[in-house]
Protein backbone atom coordinates (compact mmCIF):
# COMPACT_ATOMS: atom_id res chain seq x y z
CA UNK A 1 0.00 0.00 0.00
CA UNK A 2 1.41 3.49 -0.97
CA UNK A 3 2.49 5.21 2.14
CA UNK A 4 0.04 7.90 1.29
CA UNK A 5 -2.79 5.24 1.69
CA UNK A 6 -1.40 3.98 4.96
CA UNK A 7 -3.87 5.17 8.13
CA UNK A 8 -2.87 7.98 10.25
CA UNK A 9 -2.54 6.94 13.36
CA UNK A 10 -5.25 8.68 15.89
CA UNK A 11 -3.61 10.54 18.13
CA UNK A 12 -3.12 8.12 21.39
CA UNK A 13 -2.60 5.03 19.82
CA UNK A 14 0.96 4.63 19.64
CA UNK A 15 1.72 4.42 22.29
CA UNK A 16 -0.94 1.43 22.54
CA UNK A 17 0.55 0.05 19.30
CA UNK A 18 4.17 -0.15 20.56
CA UNK A 19 3.30 -1.87 23.77
CA UNK A 20 0.82 -4.45 22.51
CA UNK A 21 4.04 -5.37 20.08
CA UNK A 22 5.93 -6.10 23.40
CA UNK A 23 3.63 -7.80 24.87
CA UNK A 24 5.28 -11.22 23.51
CA UNK A 25 8.89 -10.69 23.89
CA UNK A 26 11.56 -7.68 23.72
CA UNK A 27 11.91 -6.45 19.88
CA UNK A 28 14.50 -3.66 18.51
CA UNK A 29 13.10 -0.73 16.82
CA UNK A 30 12.68 -1.38 13.75
CA UNK A 31 10.86 -4.65 14.37
CA UNK A 32 8.33 -3.13 17.15
CA UNK A 33 7.65 -0.85 13.17
CA UNK A 34 7.87 -4.24 11.25
CA UNK A 35 5.44 -6.06 13.73
CA UNK A 36 2.64 -3.08 13.50
CA UNK A 37 3.03 -2.90 9.93
CA UNK A 38 2.71 -6.66 9.21
CA UNK A 39 -0.23 -7.70 11.84
CA UNK A 40 -2.44 -4.73 10.73
CA UNK A 41 -2.14 -5.99 7.20
CA UNK A 42 -0.14 -3.16 6.35
CA UNK A 43 -3.14 -0.29 6.81
CA UNK A 44 -0.71 0.86 9.71
CA UNK A 45 3.03 2.70 9.78
CA UNK A 46 4.94 4.04 12.25
CA UNK A 47 7.09 6.06 10.63
CA UNK A 48 11.07 6.27 12.42
CA UNK A 49 10.54 10.03 13.28
CA UNK A 50 7.57 8.74 15.60
CA UNK A 51 8.77 5.54 16.51
CA UNK A 52 12.25 6.44 18.54
CA UNK A 53 10.38 9.73 20.50
CA UNK A 54 8.20 7.40 21.82
CA UNK A 55 10.51 4.24 22.54
CA UNK A 56 11.79 6.86 24.98
CA UNK A 57 8.60 8.73 26.43
CA UNK A 58 7.58 5.09 27.26
CA UNK A 59 11.05 4.15 28.57
CA UNK A 60 11.01 7.55 30.73
CA UNK A 61 7.56 6.66 32.11
CA UNK A 62 8.68 3.02 33.20
CA UNK A 63 6.30 1.30 30.82
CA UNK A 64 9.50 -0.26 28.68
CA UNK A 65 12.84 -1.17 29.55
CA UNK A 66 15.77 -1.22 27.09
CA UNK A 67 19.12 -2.87 27.06
CA UNK A 68 21.75 -3.41 24.07
CA UNK A 69 21.89 -6.45 22.16
CA UNK A 70 22.52 -8.06 18.97
CA UNK A 71 19.81 -7.98 15.88
CA UNK A 72 19.42 -10.96 13.13
CA UNK A 73 22.19 -8.87 11.58
CA UNK A 74 24.60 -9.14 13.85
CA UNK A 75 24.30 -5.67 14.32
CA UNK A 76 23.76 -3.77 17.99
CA UNK A 77 20.63 -2.79 19.01
CA UNK A 78 18.93 -1.53 21.32
CA UNK A 79 16.11 -4.33 22.54
CA UNK A 80 12.71 -2.97 24.45
CA UNK A 81 10.72 -5.29 26.49
CA UNK A 82 7.29 -4.58 28.84
CA UNK A 83 7.54 -3.59 32.53
CA UNK A 84 4.66 -4.97 35.22
CA UNK A 85 3.89 -1.25 34.93
CA UNK A 86 3.97 -1.69 31.08
CA UNK A 87 1.42 -4.69 31.18
CA UNK A 88 -0.95 -3.02 33.12
CA UNK A 89 -1.02 0.07 30.94
CA UNK A 90 -1.52 -1.68 27.92
CA UNK A 91 -4.44 -3.57 29.56
CA UNK A 92 -6.21 0.03 30.41
CA UNK A 93 -5.54 1.44 26.83
CA UNK A 94 -6.86 -1.73 25.50
CA UNK A 95 -10.06 -1.01 27.45
CA UNK A 96 -10.24 2.91 26.97
CA UNK A 97 -9.73 1.78 22.93
CA UNK A 98 -12.41 -0.58 22.78
CA UNK A 99 -14.97 1.88 24.90
CA UNK A 100 -14.21 4.61 22.50
CA UNK A 101 -14.67 2.00 19.43
CA UNK A 102 -18.03 0.76 20.82
CA UNK A 103 -19.21 4.27 20.82
CA UNK A 104 -17.82 5.15 17.63
CA UNK A 105 -19.86 2.22 16.26
CA UNK A 106 -22.98 2.97 17.77
CA UNK A 107 -22.50 6.37 16.53
CA UNK A 108 -22.33 5.19 13.07
CA UNK A 109 -24.96 2.00 13.14
CA UNK A 110 -27.61 4.82 14.71
CA UNK A 111 -30.37 5.25 11.93
CA UNK A 112 -30.71 9.29 10.92
CA UNK A 113 -33.36 11.31 12.96
CA UNK A 114 -34.95 14.13 11.98
CA UNK A 115 -33.99 17.17 14.10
Amino acid sequence: MPEKEKAALLQGTLDMLILKSLQSGPRHGYDVARWVESTSDDILAIEEGSLYPALHRLERRGWIAAEWGLSESNRRAKYYQLTKTGRARLKHEVHAWESLVRGITLVLEAKPTEA
